[in-house]
């Protein structure tokens, strides 16, 4: 199985290390769109004329108070690396807790999960990676639009890698629309659903904050149990035996199965 998951906006800079070498990276056969993408972020983030710096802060939908997240970018280069499971730190992560598994358990996680990212295209969390400021939505100069850059990228590395692999796709809409598992039949899409009575009647509705963390608490019991299906029926019946109350409907044609997790308490 191949869990798919997005970043964090949050994340923790390394206290020490080597910097990223794109090539050691998951997947090295994305170095060079890597490099790419990283060496024209730095460029941009070098810049620094006050009008250069505003032109980098809106190219990266960032406000006039982020600037740090400029400086950090221009540093890349040569800014101490980490498993990227410790420099990720949004919701989803924090419920995960990568660092709090037992080692089978770990060893499990930095197999099957990997990240979408708009920098790195893909990693898996253990990965050494920078602290960085770049979402899937900007547009760089030379690059274009990351979106497209990495559909191109990422289709022949990643069919290769999924081929006869069940997924299990967490992304946000941004980042999946990066890469579409080639076999929709082998593909779960899942969303969290918060059910409470009112009036008597059950109501259900998309949950946002608690989303992240539902998936994130997801992910780790299917870790700890080192679940390892072979296929979506098999990931179904191992969620409802974790105890996740999962319901499911006939994928459309050519689209990835939908699963709802249904949550009654955040």
């Amino acid at each position: 199985m191949l869990i798919l998951l997005p970043p964090s906006e949050g994340k923790t800079p390394a206290a020490a290390g080597e910097p990223v070498d794109p090539a050691a990276l998951w997947l090295p056969k994305l170095a060079t769109a890597r490099a790419r993408v990283l060496n024209r972020l730095i460029a941009l983030c070098r810049r620094t004329s006050e009008r250069s710096i505003a032109d980098s802060l809106a190219t990266l939908g960032l406000s006039a108070g982020q600037r740090d997240e400029i400086t950090r970018n221009a540093a890349l280069a040569t800014a101490p690396a980490a498993p990227a499971a410790s420099v990720y730190t949004g919701v989803l992560y924090e419920a995960l807790s990568p660092a709090t598994l037992e080692p089978a358990a770990r060893d499990w996680l930095d197999r099957t999960a990997v990240v979408f990212s708009g920098l790195w295209g893909v990693v898996r969390l253990g990965d050494r990676i920078p602290a960085y400021r770049c979402s899937v939505g900007v547009t760089l100069p030379a690059v274009g639009g990351l979106t497209a850059h990495w559909k191109k990228a990422l289709r022949p590395a990643l069919d290769a890698a999924t081929k006869g692999v069940p997924v299990l796709d967490l992304r946000s809409g941004a980042y999946a629309a990066m890469w579409a598992p080639p076999s929709p039949g082998d593909t779960a899409s899942l969303r969290v659903l918060h059910e409470r009575v009112v009036d008597g009647v059950a109501r259900r509705s998309v949950v946002s904050h608690f989303n992240k963390a539902t998936k994130g608490r997801l992910v780790r019991a299917l870790a700890e149990n080192q679940v390892t299906p072979t296929s979506i029926d098999d990931l179904v019946t191992a969620l409802r035996d974790l105890k996740f109350t999962v319901e499911d409907s006939p994928a459309a044609p050519g689209r990835p199965r939908p699963l709802d997790v249904i949550v009654t308490d955040l």
